[in-house]
């Protein structure tokens, strides 16, 4: 009896999928959150949500286990807890409620059409054509990466699978064909410019376009709820807003990485030559990539709500139903099959992660739980006498900078921006409310450039070997700041010339 026990502890011991420090310091958060009072003007029910979701983000911080694991406990807490309703087939419906929301779908079904991009051989086709036109200088290929980006960003919603799937291999083909390479240690000849120009065009692209990152349709939704409905960007709304600030950002970001990390290697006929070889080993166009620039462009236009725009409001598109459109025509015409569909597992895995933070922020929301905090920080802000603008930007760059506390930009996002728009909706004068609400949204994927675990495209490049921890953290801050000063800058003139204020 006790050798099998002894056996049967050893197999845990070595099997457990989780990591046991990280484990143990998540439960001892759980269960010292849930010993403490419940603070005043909030509901045990409140609290007890508010307990749940926090150890969720502690364990997705720490990395227990994989973040759809930890959501799956998530759920299964609140069900089990009976938080959000007396029974537990009412509990349960709550915590399998956010899988219906059209939002979710567009960004898991966008993920797929994106597989389309990469198996074509679109994607490589278009990053080898600007490294084509512009690489003649190491500076031209870094804005040879970043049009790539921009062209790749609105129907590639996963900033992962662009900067890290798309653009990141063909980048170090180009630090290769320069003997750049981290296991020699000549990454310093042009292999760590252009990696940081991989990395920082992505948080750039991913702020001007509303399917180029998967929580963007989530900042679209707490912006209406914060303004009351006033300020529910569509498709092309967002663009617009973002275009100019974002366009701006995107051409001083690789000059300014330029001179923070001055590559070794200045002239670079060699990429011109490299890029036009493998454009001749992929030979002419192929039908799946003409089938996927149509498939694009159509999805373009239909997200920009160009039908509506000629024919009227009766011919407006959801955008999720656009997704599926696209997705289905990807299939019917078999530039992507349905294995695809069934093996994209990011798709799947945002699907069950996305949806267990967004039903957790919902329910917050429900229980007054951030109507609660948003009046404490709005309390403590103002006692503290100081005035509206100043406020505003405090906001903003305490909600930037607390991203060094986080492996996600969801659950970042899910767990702080919909209090701090509240709150500075409460402090700012209504008539900048849009502003302060634009830069909220900028910000939440500007952030993305402090940390090499910041968003899921920061470890496929870093893992690379190309940029060192020190010169990424110091390279992220900087451009950080650049970025929120040029969105605070160029961004509130455009805004102003849009109407926003």
């Amino acid at each position: 009896m006790l050798k099998s026990i002894t056996e049967t502890v050893r197999h845990l011991l070595q099997a457990v999928p989780f990591r046991i420090v990280p484990a143990f310091v998540t439960t001892a958060v759980l269960l010292t959150l849930l010993a403490l009072p419940t603070p005043g003007g909030l509901s045990r029910e409140g609290w007890v949500m508010l307990t749940i979701f926090l150890t969720t983000i502690v364990a997705i911080i720490l990395k227990v286990m994989p973040i759809g694991v930890m959501a799956l406990m998530a759920m299964v807490i609140v069900s089990m807890a009976r938080v959000t309703s007396p029974t537990s087939s009412g509990a349960v419906a709550d915590a399998l409620s956010s899988f219906s929301n059209p939002l979710i779908w567009l960004i898991v079904i966008a993920i797929m059409i994106s597989v389309g991009i990469k198996k074509s051989g679109l994607g490589k086709r278009a990053g080898l054509h600007f490294i084509a036109l512009f690489g003649r200088r190491t500076i031209g290929i870094g804005y040879g990466l970043a049009a790539c980006e921009l062209l790749l960003a609105p129907v590639t919603p996963s900033n992962t699978a662009r900067g890290g799937g798309i653009i990141h291999p063909i980048m170090r083909s180009i630090a290769s064909s320069f003997d750049s390479d981290p296991q020699k240690g000549t990454q310093n000849r042009i292999g760590t410019y252009l990696a940081l120009v991989n990395y920082h065009a992505n948080p750039i692209t991913s702020a001007m376009f509303l399917t180029a990152t998967a929580p963007n349709p989530l900042v679209q939704d707490f912006l209406a709820r914060a303004s009351g409905g006033a300020l529910h960007l569509s498709w092309t709304g967002w663009a617009l807003a973002m275009f100019i600030p974002g366009l701006l950002a995107l051409l001083i970001m690789p000059l300014a990485i330029y001179l923070l990390s001055p590559p070794q290697i200045k002239e670079t006929p060699d990429a011109v030559i490299f890029a036009k070889a493998e454009l001749g080993r992929m030979g002419p166009f192929s039908s799946q990539e003409r089938v996927m620039t149509a498939v694009f462009v159509l999805l373009l236009l239909l997200w920009a709500n160009i039908p509506a725009m000629l024919l009227g409001e009766a011919f407006t598109l959801h955008p999720t139903m656009v997704a599926l459109l696209g997705l289905f025509l990807l299939l019917i015409t078999g530039t992507i099959d349905w294995n695809d569909v069934l093996g994209e597992r990011s798709a799947w895995d945002t699907l069950f992660w996305f949806g267990a933070l967004v039903m957790m922020a919902d329910q917050l929301n429900k229980l007054g739980v951030v109507a609660w905090f948003s009046s404490g920080m709005e309390a403590a802000i103002a006692s503290a006498g100081v005035e509206w603008p100043l406020a505003a930007a405090i906001l903003v760059l305490v909600f930037t900078f607390s991203h060094y506390m986080f492996a996600s930009t969801t659950a970042h996002i899910s767990a702080m921006m919909l209090a701090f728009l509240l709150v500075g909706v409460n402090l700012v004068p209504p008539e900048y409310h849009a502003p302060f609400m634009l830069m909220m949204a900028a910000s939440s994927a500007i952030m993305m450039t402090l940390t090499h675990y910041a968003t899921g495209t920061s470890p496929i490049i870093f893992g690379s070997g190309f940029v060192g921890m020190g010169k990424w953290w110091s390279v992220g801050l900087a451009m950080c700041l650049i970025e929120l000063t040029i969105f605070a800058t160029a961004g509130l003139l455009w805004w102003r010339l849009l109407g926003y204020w």
